[in-house]
């Protein structure tokens, strides 16, 4: 890299000044010693060139779950990483990796935010978990987290994560309910379309009871009519057929099938080797709800 660049990303992040707004006042001026600037075009590249060494340490030292022949031990976005691995004794080497990278490199792990999850093996769990330690703190073990937005839990359902979604489609059909009451139908459709037809994650939905899915449809279909301030009891494919719109089998076929061709596309092996396993999740998935097998 030229000189040039370096110096002036040092004399940027060197001179750079802060403040805090809060209720229209700002605060004094102060000086960021650590961290890349947030919104930054040019942060994201900077944090990975910072943050990459660790990546292939943890990767090079073999240690972890394995997807035919391909090691998967840590999956990493910006700051927030998951370690992987079938065994206490190889997690803690891990997140001993981690910690010497974090000494080395001027950084500190938020152990209060960092979490152990113990995937169940069919109906089977382990009695005793010993424990793991971040920084001289002992990690809580939970049975789900939030990773990236999505809902993982120790027995791999989905029924939580779907919860989440008609959780937030109904806070967003509400809103534009309220405040575009008055607007035109095709106004109101294209709104829908940007608004409620998102479904944030649902590709990864391979596991899940009826009843939750259903309820999700439910909420979705209601959306669309409290939108458009049609009558309860119509029907639910009549109204999107002549409103030329997705239902919601055909959205979640969509999703499932984008997924699944972005990971066979995909230039990260870790991807390409799911996808091209005959017992992919998500190619079973799909092929269920395309055949009408999972309604």
């Amino acid at each position: 890299m030229p000189a040039e660049c370096i110096e002036i990303l040092r004399f940027w992040y060197k001179h750079q000044k802060n403040q805090v707004r809060w209720a229209g006042a700002l605060s004094d001026e102060y000086s960021l010693q650590c961290g890349v600037r947030q919104g930054g075009l040019s942060s994201p590249t900077l944090f990975n060139l910072y943050i990459n060494q660790l990546i292939e340490e943890l990767s090079g030292i073999h240690l972890g779950c394995y997807i035919d022949g391909q090691c998967v031990n840590n999956l990493s976005y910006a700051d927030d990483m998951v370690l992987l691995s079938p065994s206490i004794g190889g997690l803690r080497k891990l997140v001993a990796v981690c910690e010497s990278y974090a000494e080395a490199h001027g950084l500190v792990y938020n152990a209060k935010k960092s979490e152990i999850l113990v995937f169940k093996a069919g109906k089977r769990t382990p009695s005793f978990v010993p424990p793991i330690t971040l920084n001289g703190s002992v990690l809580k073990i939970v049975c789900k987290f939030k990773y990236l937005g999505h809902i993982v839990t120790a027995d791999l359902k989905d029924d939580e994560d779907i919860q989440r979604e008609r959780r937030a489609l109904a806070v967003r059909c509400n809103m534009l309910a309220r405040r575009f009451a008055r607007c035109t139908g095709e106004v109101k459709i294209t709104l829908f379309k940007a608004f409620c037809q998102s479904f944030y994650s649902s590709g990864l939905w391979v596991s899940y009871t009826r009843r939750a899915y259903s309820a999700l449809r439910v909420q979705y279909n209601n959306a669309f009519r409290a939108l458009m301030q049609l009558p309860r009891f119509c029907s639910a494919s009549g109204m999107f057929a002549d409103a030329r719109t997705d239902g919601f089998h055909a959205i979640m076929r969509k999703k499932a099938s984008s997924l699944l061709r972005r990971m066979r596309a995909s230039s990260n092996s870790v991807l390409r080797a799911i996808a091209a396993r005959p017992d992919c999740p998500i190619q079973n998935h799909w092929i269920g709800i395309v055949t009408g097998q999972i309604k």
